[in-house]
């Protein structure tokens, strides 16, 4: 055979490496605009409960054997009932949340026939209703939460985050063909040296929170899948109306309880009582504390009254997949139609596969810990796509292979702005969103739409302010309006509301003091980058 003829080695293993450089190159930089801020979003997600509470303000009552849910009196109880029954006789639905921790009030709402809420506080020892408006109307954390899986553009945003998140994992998968040296590359950093250093961060990052990427975008995908696999549903069970809660039931089997309450058709004729007993009988048949008590056509013969537990993901959970306790009552079928105990299941079976892959993903087991732990691991995740699309303009910047012709330079000029707002500009709207909640008056009507319009507006902001100043001065800028945004949130929150992070931590509040610890943290950070920003990027 002929020299050139015979096969070369390492040949078509090399083109293959160049078709993944060039998937991961091109890839990643279409979809890493918007995958930073769904990152971004989802690590704030994390501490959606914190954050919420944050946003409320509201005043934490005095501690005099303060309870928490499980210690909320009959007696109070009954006069919150009361209360309802009194404002909201003919109401389609009420609502009471119990306090999750002391100093919480309970929180009281009811639903007319029309579909407009009402929302009320009272307090827990006694049951007596607390002014109005207790705390500020907010969407608190679970916007993070909504921009993360849905952008807050219905199904649209839906399915572009599922695009977004397949490019991911494709990027990730590439990623790892590409580096021949991942482990090598793990240990190497070499600051001050340009393009090389951005590559070795980018390298250094990723290779530190592989498992971690790998497992929080696949469970991520997995979570909808019935959403985005939908025809293997269709082909089985239809597409008729009910098809999906045939396929839930037969995957989960039934929850039903055909042992009739105590409670029985008297209901109606005293709802306070009916509904004091079926909490008795919530805490000893699901073994777990009433978190929220949701009652559906309250006092009338189709009342149906639903129990609810709080959320078992404490530190001392034995399994990933834990259920939260769950008692709904019929009135029309006289007892008990669905009885769900707290903790693990008593066996693992199919049917609990995705429960667990849903807990991955939220980080919904091990307690306070293992939210941190994913904190940090959204934060290196975020910080390996930022590495990434900064590592594509600096690289091309230095040696243009004008792949768009006359227009190339445009082109990066344009990838250069979109690095600017997705970056840094999706971390000022953040931390712009909590100022919207303090600026925006308290009694203001719609205060959650306003302020997730306030976080649309700063995000525009900061892209048309990338557009307009040139690159380096663009980066220092918008960086060190995020140091100054985070520094200043205690600040801001003393100024608005008396309240700042010594109040909670002389309260005992870490959940809220947390929520101004980690900005001031973040703050700190943003200025010790600040003065090297401006010279790598320019």
């Amino acid at each position: 055979m002929s020299r050139e003829h015979k096969p070369v080695a390492g040949k078509a293993t090399d083109s293959f490496r160049q078709r993944m450089d060039w998937l991961h190159l091109w890839g990643g930089l279409v979809c890493g605009w918007l995958l930073c801020a769904i990152f971004v979003a989802g690590t704030l997600s994390v501490f959606r409960a914190p954050i919420t509470r944050w946003m409320q303000a509201a005043p934490p009552l005095p501690q005099h054997g303060a309870p928490a849910a499980a210690d909320v009196s009959d007696a109070a109880l009954r006069s919150l009932l009361a209360h309802l029954q009194a404002q909201a006789p003919e109401a389609d639905a009420w609502s009471l949340m119990l306090p999750a921790a002391p100093g919480d009030a309970v929180q009281l709402s009811w639903r007319d026939t029309e579909g407009n809420s009402t929302q009320r506080a009272a307090d827990p020892v006694d049951g007596q209703l607390l002014a109005a408006p207790w705390g500020r109307q907010s969407e608190g954390g679970r916007h993070f939460m909504l921009l993360h899986y849905m952008l807050h553009a219905g199904m649209t945003g839906f399915w572009v985050v599922g695009v977004v998140g397949m490019a991911g994992l494709v990027a990730l998968v590439s990623g790892v063909v590409v580096h021949k040296r991942i482990f090598k590359d793990f240990f190497t950093f070499r600051p001050g040296k340009g393009q090389r250093s951005w590559l070795d961060a980018h390298n250094a990052s990723a290779v530190l929170c592989l498992p971690f990427l790998a497992m929080i975008i696949y469970t991520g995908l997995a979570y909808f899948y019935t959403s985005y696999m939908p025809l293997p549903l269709r082909a089985v069970y239809g597409a008729q109306e009910g098809a999906y809660q045939r396929f839930s039931n037969e995957l989960t089997g039934s929850q039903a309880d055909s042992t009739a309450s105590t409670v029985a058709l008297a209901v109606a004729a005293d709802t306070g009582t009916a509904i004091l007993q079926l909490r008795q009988q919530a805490l000893v048949r699901t073994g777990s504390p009433v978190q929220r008590i949701f009652i559906r056509h309250p006092g009338r013969t189709d009342m149906v009254v639903r129990m609810m537990g709080a959320t078992p993901d404490g530190v001392s959970a034995d399994a990933i997949h834990r259920q939260s306790g769950l008692l709904v009552f019929a009135q029309a079928r006289g007892g008990i139609v669905e009885l769900v105990r707290a903790g693990a299941p008593p066996r693992f079976t199919s049917a609990a596969v995705h429960p667990v892959l849903e807990q991955l993903h939220v980080a919904g087991f091990g307690g306070w810990g293992m939210k941190w732990l994913y904190f940090f691991g959204g934060l290196l995740g975020s910080l390996v796509i930022a590495t990434g699309l900064q590592l594509f303009t600096v690289k091309r910047r230095q040696k243009s292979l004008h792949e768009f012709g006359r227009a190339t330079p445009q082109v990066y000029r344009a990838i250069d702005i979109l690095n600017i707002a997705a970056i840094v500009g999706s971390c000022v709207a953040s931390i712009g969103f909590l100022y919207a909640n303090r600026f925006i008056a308290a009694q203001t009507p719609e205060r959650a739409n306003l302020e997730i319009r306030a976080f649309f507006l700063i995000w525009l902001g900061c892209l048309l302010h990338a557009a307009l100043r040139p690159s380096g001065p663009a980066w220092r800028e918008q960086t060190a309006c995020l140091a100054l945004l985070c520094l200043g949130l205690p600040l801001l929150n003393w100024a608005t509301t008396g309240q700042h992070v010594l109040v909670y931590l002389g309260a005992g509040d870490w959940q809220r003091a947390s929520v101004e610890l980690v900005a001031l943290g973040l703050g700190a950070a943003a200025l010790l980058v600040l003065p090297r920003l401006g010279r790598r990027v320019a």
